[in-house]
């Protein structure tokens, strides 16, 4: 993960100006805009912080504070943190603090709750637990919960790719000390749904479920297909949500060759438990699409696969959707095809190559160009993500075929369905998180071991888009659907450094846990 003119992980590091010279400056600027680690290029930009002292800031790129117009956001006004304990780092000075807003403190690194409650386009609001907007508080009319998305870390995975977590002091790995240290963070957060990918079958069945449940929540879970013993469970709190239904996805499909690998989807259907007549109902979903960065088309006929089968899912009888929250590992990063196509809902991918799609890399690997379509039509679902409705025929049969006008027409139907390449999905969903620190506009980062430390990992939910964000990580308005009311701030691959990478002594997975806080209005 980190390049070989830094010091180790878990100590204080150094980048000579030189090598600050020949890695940035005496190049094109766009040449440092990267992603740190294994990969080459971002897909947006980002200068690693790796290269500057902690208080350093780019002049010629961030600057201009017209650029990144959130800059006003301060984490002075934040509060009630979450603390990610330092290994073995220590500042240099009292004044020295980690970018992205995250202040020493006893040995501590903050995660603060984010306080979101926008109520018109012009004027959203960070706040705290002493500076409470009012329109923010409780009321019977509105039902307010918290998801967590967590990619655990399959014991079995870490030890099959040991060489990510060479970082690692070999006691951190084990899931006897693991274990404990992510059900303390599980119950610290105390969410009230959790979407957790890469749990382990035999792990589940005989600790993470038991302790789950003695917390409070009903579980649901549903393993890959294959050899690879985990999955991705969805848990919920007993006290909040009531359960409808259980929809679990295989990508898997034996007779279509591009569907060879073992990824799966779960959604569930869920009830608040809430005195109202009219009580509504929230699909929640989760999955952990195939890591390959160079099998694009696989990723997005997966995503295809759960959109359909959270739109069959989260379809109401009036034609219009219940609010919506996807989470998962979906292996692409922010600004990436894949990406863009969730929060856009369409995707032209009409000479796109299969490696561009997720963003992860961007070497010449994988540029066969996206096939048009890009599933068969035996897949049964269609362009615009939804499960295609076979329509019969309603005209005589003498003799049990269709006439030749008929035939014609179905004709016509299939051509254009295979001609488009053009994707569509019916929901308008935001990502609970902007991907960048407003102040410097380093990415955020949801996962870090030995060879990347990248975001990967989302909350998506439905809510109307009332305006576009004219630059990255700007916040946008929304009205209807879920709000967005809190969510637990990211760190910086910077940052992590500082406890020495993930997993680390506190932290028992190579990816964070994401968190936000929702309100549904009755």
């Amino acid at each position: 993960m980190f390049p070989h003119h830094s010091r180790s992980l878990g100590g204080d590091w150094t980048t000579p100006w030189e090598d600050l010279q020949r890695c940035c400056w005496n190049r094109h600027i766009s040449s440092c805009m990267r992603w740190p680690g294994h990969y080459s290029r971002a897909p947006y930009p980002y200068l690693s912080s790796r290269h500057f002292s902690l208080k350093w800031r780019p002049p010629c790129l961030f600057a201009s504070r017209t650029q990144f117009p959130y800059c006003n956001w301060r984490s002075g006004h934040l509060n009630q943190t979450s603390l990610l304990h330092l290994s073995s780092y220590s500042m240099n000075s009292e004044g020295d603090e980690p970018s992205s807003k995250r202040r020493k403190h006893r040995g501590t690194i903050e995660r603060n709750w984010e306080y979101v409650c926008n109520h018109n386009k012009e004027n959203a609001k960070i706040l705290g637990d002493k500076n409470v907007d009012p329109k923010c508080e409780d009321s019977e009319n509105n039902f307010d919960f918290s998801v967590m998305s967590y990619n655990i870390l399959s014991q079995d995975l870490l030890e099959d790719n040991s060489h990510l977590y060479r970082h690692c002091r070999r006691p951190v790995l084990h899931w006897s000390f693991r274990f404990p240290n992510i059900l303390k963070e599980i119950k610290h957060f105390d969410a009230d749904v959790l979407c957790l990918q890469e749990v382990q079958e035999d792990h589940y069945g005989a600790e993470i479920r038991p302790s789950l449940e003695s917390l409070g929540y009903h579980c649901e879970y549903k393993m890959r297909t294959g050899r690879k013993p985990d999955g991705c469970a969805i848990c919920f709190k007993h006290s909040k949500f009531s359960l409808l239904s259980v929809n679990p996805v295989e990508f898997y499909r034996r007779d279509i060759p591009l569907l060879d690998r073992d990824n799966i989807g779960l959604v569930l259907l869920l009830q608040p438990k809430i005195p109202c007549a009219a009580s509504p109902t929230i699909c929640v979903a989760n999955t952990h699409l195939l890591y390959n960065p160079r099998r694009g088309d696989i990723k997005l006929t997966q995503l295809a696969m759960l959109l359909a089968e959270i739109s069959s899912v989260a379809h109401q009888k009036d034609g219009s959707f219940c609010p919506i929250v996807m989470c998962g590992d979906f292996n692409s990063v922010p600004g990436s095809p894949l990406y863009s196509f969730i929060k856009e809902g369409r995707l032209n991918y009409e000479g796109l190559a299969i490696g561009k799609v997720s963003g992860q890399e961007q070497s010449s690997r994988g540029q066969r160009i996206l096939s048009i379509p890009i599933w068969p039509p035996n897949l049964g679902i269609s362009q615009n993500c939804v499960y295609e409705v076979q329509q019969v025929p309603k005209v005589e049969k003498s003799d049990g075929d269709l006439t030749q006008t008929q035939l014609e027409k179905t004709e016509v139907v299939v051509t254009a369905e295979k001609l488009s390449s053009n994707l569509q999905h019916h929901f308008s969903l935001s990502s609970v998180y902007s991907h960048y620190f407003p102040d410097t506009g380093i990415p955020e980062v949801t996962t870090c071991h030995s060879r990347s430390a990248i975001t990967v990992d989302y909350i998506f939910y439905s809510a109307e888009k009332e305006g576009v964000a004219e630059h990255p990580g700007a916040e946008v308005a929304l009205v209807g659907g879920l709000k967005l009311l809190a969510r637990l701030s990211l760190l910086t691959e910077q940052d992590l450094q500082t406890v020495n990478g993930l997993p680390n002594e506190n932290n028992s997975s190579d990816h964070l846990p994401l968190l936000a806080k929702f309100r549904l209005e009755l």
